[in-house]
């Protein structure tokens, strides 16, 4: 079987919410399709999930967070700060913690061993389990300080102009565990608190379950790929992702644009996604999830929007599934300046595209939203 990069777009685009903006879609239920939602800018995150939704808007998000508890903020995919529909915390734990671990760039006295890390996990699962509110990182820390011992809170980690304590650096392997999850900030402070606040009576799938599940999802919505693809996006040792690949007996093989490529079985047929322009956010999961890159970011979009490689970096204008163009927006007040940098010229049909686009913005941000059409000055990040 034989797919293209035109049809294999086609249906990434309507498995990833990105044909039509949905009424009635839950925040959580746009995070599972995506696989999770990157979180380290949560304004980043509202947005990602927002412009799937008809009528989204980041109060919705916060409250589904929040409130209704159907997200979850924890670490996912690559170790960074991942919105996660609640519901799928089983499976993202129990394939998480089954990835092998790299070694890290923290010298030997500063790293932790396996048995210490065991003892730190153990520490915090109970310390956030008793706890009455979500406790901040130096609450956390006394805690399992006063379960451990004090080397689990030396403050020998460099970090931002400052030094952490020691257990920080196993913060993501807690997380994995299931032990922890972020709570609500305190101020201008993160917060940890029990997952299982959010999903009661929650436990880690077995491991070989959750890593078919998590095959079977990721290719579902951004095969054809390699294992190298996969191991790229989940964070895991290529080596590990090939033996996962190889174990799987639901998956074959296809020819894509000349390159073999893994799907689901069975899942060869094409969709029909609109044709139609779409303004992404830092770190969308569409950009993230999909390959080959040569594919999604055709002539200038790979020097203005990658960094080595990297894809996330820079907001991005989507347009027939391929970045044709940048966008960065500035906040003052209920004010939001937005300003879009295509590469091409564009018809009126996606002038008038992105006009609504920008206005969902404004929507979305609980704002207003003014466009300008001009060169994108701001790096990466910014």
């Amino acid at each position: 079987m034989r797919l293209r990069w035109a049809d294999v777009s086609a249906r990434r685009r309507v498995r990833s919410h990105l044909v039509e903006p949905r009424p009635g879609v839950a925040p959580a239920e746009v995070a599972a399709a995506l696989l999770g939602v990157h979180a380290q800018v949560m304004s980043a995150a509202e947005l990602s999930i927002g412009v799937r939704q008809s009528d989204g808007t980041r109060a919705g998000v916060r409250a589904a967070l929040w409130e209704h508890r159907t997200l979850v903020k924890t670490r996912g995919p690559r170790g960074t700060v991942h919105l996660l529909a609640a519901a799928d915390l089983p499976m993202w734990t129990g394939a998480l913690s089954s990835v092998p671990s790299a070694a890290g760039p923290l010298p030997p006295d500063v790293r932790m061993d396996a048995a210490q890390t065991d003892s730190v996990v153990a520490a915090i699962a109970d310390a956030v389990g008793g706890a009455d509110a979500a406790l901040t990182v130096d609450e956390l820390t006394a805690a399992i300080v006063a379960r451990v011992g004090s080397w689990a809170g030396d403050r020998v980690m460099e970090a931002f102009q400052d030094r952490w304590p020691r257990w920080r650096q196993i913060e993501s392997v807690a997380m994995n565990r299931g032990a922890l999850c972020f709570g609500p900030d305190r101020g201008r402070r993160a917060t940890y608190t029990d997952p299982r606040r959010w999903l009661p009576g929650f436990a880690p799938a077995p491991s070989g379950t959750a890593v078919t599940e998590l095959v079977r999802r990721f290719l579902h919505g951004y095969g054809p790929a390699t294992p190298a693809q996969f191991g790229r996006w989940l964070g895991a040792p290529p080596g590990w992702a090939a033996e996962v690949f190889a174990g799987q007996g639901a998956i074959e093989q296809v020819d894509f644009d000349g390159t073999p490529a893994w799907v689901n079985a069975g899942d060869t047929g094409t969709a029909e996604g609109q044709a139609g322009l779409r303004l992404l956010p830092y770190f969308d999961a569409y950009v993230i999830g999909c390959h080959p890159r040569a594919g999604l970011f055709p002539d200038r979009a790979a020097d203005r929007a990658l960094a080595g490689g990297q894809a996330g970096n820079v907001p991005t204008v989507l347009i027939d599934g391929v970045v044709r163009g940048v966008w960065h927006q500035r906040r003052s007040g209920r004010r939001i300046a937005v300003t879009v940098e295509p590469f091409v010229r564009l018809t009126a049909a996606q002038r008038a595209s992105l006009a609504g686009e920008v206005h969902r913005i404004g929507l979305i941000g609980e704002g207003t939203a003014e466009l300008t059409l001009g060169p994108v000055t701001a790096g990466p990040h910014a």
